[in-house]
């Protein structure tokens, strides 16, 4: 299959690249940034005008329900909302049913996402076996099934020291370990303490679930060399923890979900269950705090948090309602939202989509490496093709998640896709 896609702005945050210029795709790949080679005849020809070529978002945290969850989500729509929202490759958390601790399932998990020529599925394999916190699992052999790097999920980790024997193997071998900071018996409740919880009666989550966890996951790191991403920071005080970290240097990176980025405690009003997320959404202070950090490079990426959830248990009260809410069709706009109100540019907005984190997957990717969350000659056609101008409401009826919660329901927002290529194929065209 041919693609030309004519008269768009094309960006590459990797080198930046910022030019009107027609791209060749053929055989799945890119063959020209400069216009069509002589001779070119393309299959399929795209009008990009007044459009943004940029490359497929690269989200590193999204739930897909399958295994296990098929009543919140299946493989298919999540993978048509992926698409929709110009997201091409995804990192999957390995809380599945069953967890994702051995080979076969993630083998499985991998060919069914593959036979839907949708966005590419990088699989976090499970620390220990079932998440239970007690045996680890075998990396090697999950590394070799396709896992990305091996994670916790959003369960707590108590014992200590089976973190450090997980680092310390992970450290061996040149694994990452993907964590989400927060105490165990801290993080039990389902608001952030503050004003706003105490007066609504909510069970209260500390800052200190954060920083505790935080203080010890970089003790472990000094002593064990191990590298760590850390998923979904959500406080000033742990953004300040990290940017230590990073001086002092420890190989530590950092992400944050569009939903702390753009919302605060406040935004729960009278017990919208829409709200009830995890991390629980913390004060304004907190909030600007994480923006800056993600515009001065502190935190390397921007992630949708997709987690979708089923109608009837997110009507239930705020307490007893499931957290999680859909996102990967909104996460192009929010991140663009956030540049322009941040004032950093649209090479910064996009980079933290694109770009920062297909460097935090690195090595794992392969020879995928080369060309994932950039544009590049000869390196694969992931690419998202978007109106800057268009602006669109975000209702539950629009959406392709099977997911219909989300906290940003009735926002208008900015940039409709019109195309996604994956791997040179269209995965989504807009009606």
């Amino acid at each position: 299959m041919k693609i030309l896609i004519k008269n768009g702005r094309v960006i590459n945050p990797a080198s930046g690249l910022d030019t009107v210029v027609d791209v060749a795709v053929a055989a799945g790949r890119i063959v020209s940034l400069r216009g069509a080679p002589e001779g070119f005849a393309p299959n399929r020809t795209l009008d990009a005008r007044g459009c943004i070529v940029a490359p497929g978002l690269v989200d590193l945290a999204a739930r897909l329900g399958e295994p296990g969850h098929e009543h919140e989500g299946m493989l298919e729509s999540e993978m048509a909302a992926a698409a929709a929202g110009g997201v091409t490759s995804l990192v999957c958390p390995p809380d599945t049913d069953p967890v994702l601790d051995e080979p076969g399932l993630v083998e499985m998990l991998r060919m069914r996402a593959e036979k839907l020529h949708g966005a590419r599925v990088f699989p976090l394999g499970a620390l220990t076996r079932n998440l239970q916190g007690e045996v680890l699992t075998e990396m090697a052999e999950l590394t070799e099934a396709g896992c990305v790097g091996f994670s916790h999920a959003d369960v707590a980790l108590g014992n200590t020291q089976v973190l450090q024997r997980a680092l310390q193997y992970a450290a061996t071998f040149g694994y990452t370990v993907w964590l989400r900071p927060q105490d165990m018996h801290l993080g039990r409740g389902v608001a952030a303490s503050g004003p706003l919880a105490t007066r609504l009666g909510l069970a209260g989550v500390p800052v200190a679930a954060e920083t505790i966890a935080l203080f010890t996951i970089f003790e472990l790191m000094k002593s064990t060399g191990a590298r760590v991403h850390l998923c979904r920071l959500s406080s000033a005080a742990g953004v300040q923890l990290v940017r230590e970290a990073k001086s002092a240097g420890l190989p530590v990176t950092c992400d944050v979900s569009i939903n702390s980025l753009h919302l605060t405690d406040t935004d729960i009003g009278y017990f919208d269950a829409r709200l009830r997320l995890s991390p629980p959404l913390r004060q304004q202070r907190d909030r600007d705090a994480l923006r800056n950090a993600l515009a001065d490079g502190t935190l390397d990426a921007l992630v949708s948090d997709h987690n979708p959830v089923a109608a009837d248990a997110k009507t239930l009260p705020f307490a007893e309602a499931e957290p999680g809410a859909t996102g990967l069709e909104l996460l192009l706009s929010l991140a663009l939202q956030w540049g322009e109100q941040s004032a950093v540019g649209l090479a910064r907005a996009l980079a933290v989509v694109t770009s920062e984190p297909a460097r935090v997957l690195g090595s794992p990717l392969g020879t995928l490496q080369a060309s994932c969350g950039q544009l590049a000659e000869g390196g694969l056609a992931d690419m998202v093709v978007f109106d800057p101008q268009a602006h669109w409401q975000a209702e539950a009826s629009g959406l392709r998640s099977q997911g219909k919660h989300t906290p940003f329901s009735g926002y208008e927002l900015p940039a409709r896709v019109r195309y996604t290529l994956v791997g040179g194929q269209l995965a989504y065209e807009a009606a």
